[in-house]
């Protein structure tokens, strides 16, 4: 932790984003043991990759937004408020433009402009969409410890990276299977689930380099994360889970994910 510590914030959000996008390349390499998961166990894992997302939202994004807030020329609400709408908003418009495919339906079912691309490209852009928010909220957090930010610290910033990387794992599975299964070979499925994850890098160095260069913009920043973090698991995640009909199994995997994130927060944070 020392270590970490001791990096530029910057080089500490691409440490971190990077472990992040190598849990999602060693979820997809799960390809290479065999082609079928069980659809059962498939909703668990998203489901509880869903629950880590709404407790990050909340324990490392949304509460310290709220805290820093306080105290504040505007109430403590509005500057939370205004950034979590915003990250909603921007999620569902780049969900309304960027063409893309959620997995387990249909190509009949493709959001965005229509396009004649390939299952295996839309697939990867609907996991894109999520790591897109993930990677910035890991970025944000990092910038918003090494700014001396009370309420924000590199162990909750490491707890943040930590529950990501968790979730992101599911994902790699859940993008490479379904191709490999669909007959695509073992290599293909793999590059392709963990291209989805490779945005991740990119966001953390942007989110950590937007708080930087502006600090009085954190609170919005870290709200915003939350509210397009939010905007993916209500939108795409949690329905995707219970499509099968496995509605007990998958809410207890939420429940666990949110269990898993909350303790790492409090117990690193």
């Amino acid at each position: 932790m020392d270590y970490i510590g001791s990096l530029n914030p910057i080089m500490q959000a691409l440490l971190a984003t990077l472990f992040t996008y190598g849990v999602t390349a060693l979820g997809a390499a799960f390809v290479f043991i065999g082609k079928e998961l069980n659809r059962k166990m498939l909703d668990g894992i998203l489901a509880f990759a869903g629950g880590v997302m709404i407790a990050a939202s909340f324990w490392s994004l949304l509460a310290p937004a709220i805290e820093m807030s306080e105290g504040k020329a505007l109430p403590a609400f509005v500057p939370p408020t205004i950034g979590f709408l915003a990250g909603a908003m921007f999620l569902w418009l780049i969900d309304k433009i960027i063409p893309h495919l959620h997995i387990n339906l249909g190509e009949d079912h493709v959001e965005g402009v229509k396009t004649s691309w390939q299952r295996s490209v839309l697939l990867v852009l609907a996991i894109t969409l999520h790591n897109i928010p993930e990677g910035l909220a890991v970025g944000v957090a990092f910038g918003a410890a090494a700014a001396g930010v009370e309420s924000a610290n590199i162990a909750g910033a490491v707890a943040l990276a930590l529950g990501i990387g968790l979730q992101n794992f599911p994902e790699g599975i859940a993008v490479a299977m379904p191709l490999r299964r669909e007959g695509m070979s073992k290599s293909k499925s793999f590059f392709y689930g963990q291209l989805s994850g490779l945005v991740e890098p990119a966001a953390g160095v942007l989110g950590a380099a937007i708080v930087g260069f502006a600090l009085s913009i954190l609170p919005y920043a870290l709200s915003f994360a939350a509210g397009a973090m939010i905007f993916v698991v209500v939108e795409e995640v949690i329905p995707e889970s219970q499509q099968a009909g496995h509605t007990d199994f998958a809410t207890l995997g939420a429940i666990l994910g949110f269990t898993v994130m909350m303790i790492l927060d409090v117990a690193l944070g």
